[in-house]
């Protein structure tokens, strides 16, 4: 009996002394790599979500424009398009542009070829987005604007644009923050990011758990910091909405 509470009794000893030094290892681990990971979302991740997001919002305000011409066949392009890239995933749309381009002899690195598969997906994301906070402007003010001989132009830029950006802010922060997390489908393009340089180093120290909780918490740090820039541009944008309706 002696015996065998002294067996147990050390291996439980052994197995506090192995947890104990698992847990330092992986304390070692977690700030040994999360530079790494910080490093590859300012270098990756974050360029390519800004680059790809201003891209895609030119496409989507042309898109949008298009959609809401009286030309009948810029209509026509713009409602396919939508159509094509709203229907269809992401990242089969990413695999087309970087593996399935070469085969007609387009070769495409895979940091450009995030940014334009994101770019294209944007657009027509936010083309949506676009139309529909143009359409919220009220008639009266097209009405207004041509009754004091505005040119479309002029129209647009001074009095249709800026009312329209305050209505499409929140939908295109809340865009911009997915596009974020979506940086990390780009993985499959071999683009070093965030969570590509997580595979990499799971492949080198067979610590998934670990590793992978760090790419979700440096995607989360990131997405925080921008849902509360998103807050304070909204909170600008509202206080002039307030004055403009005084």
């Amino acid at each position: 009996m002696t015996m065998q509470m002294l067996f147990v009794g050390s291996q439980r000893v052994l197995l506090f002394a192995a947890s104990g030094e698992r847990s330092i290892k992986l304390w070692n681990y977690f700030w040994k790599y999360l530079p790494t990971l910080f490093t590859a979302a300012i270098k990756f991740t974050i360029p390519l979500a800004l680059l790809s997001f201003v891209i895609g919002l030119i496409i989507g305000f042309i898109v949008a424009l298009m959609r809401l011409s009286q030309i009948p066949i810029l209509v026509k392009i713009a409602e396919i398009y939508s159509w094509i890239i709203r229907g269809t995933p992401l990242i089969v749309q990413l695999f087309i542009i970087f593996y399935g381009l070469p085969s007609i002899g387009i070769r495409l690195d895979g940091f450009t070829s995030g940014v334009i598969g994101l770019s294209i997906a944007q657009g027509a994301y936010n083309s949506e987005t676009i139309r529909g906070a143009i359409l919220s402007i009220p008639k009266g003010q097209w009405e207004a604007a041509k009754a004091l001989g505005m040119s479309s132009w002029q129209m647009y830029t001074h009095i249709i644009i800026p009312q329209a950006a305050t209505v499409a802010v929140p939908s295109l922060s809340n865009s911009f923050i997915g596009l974020t997390k979506d940086t990390s489908i780009c993985g499959i393009l071999t683009i070093k990011e965030i969570f590509h340089r997580g595979q990499q180093i799971v492949a080198t120290i067979y610590e998934p758990m670990l590793i992978y909780l760090m790419c979700a918490l440096v995607y989360l740090i990131i997405n925080t910091f921008l849902t509360f820039l998103q807050k304070a541009i909204e909170k600008r944008f509202s206080k002039h909405i307030v004055i403009s309706n005084k």
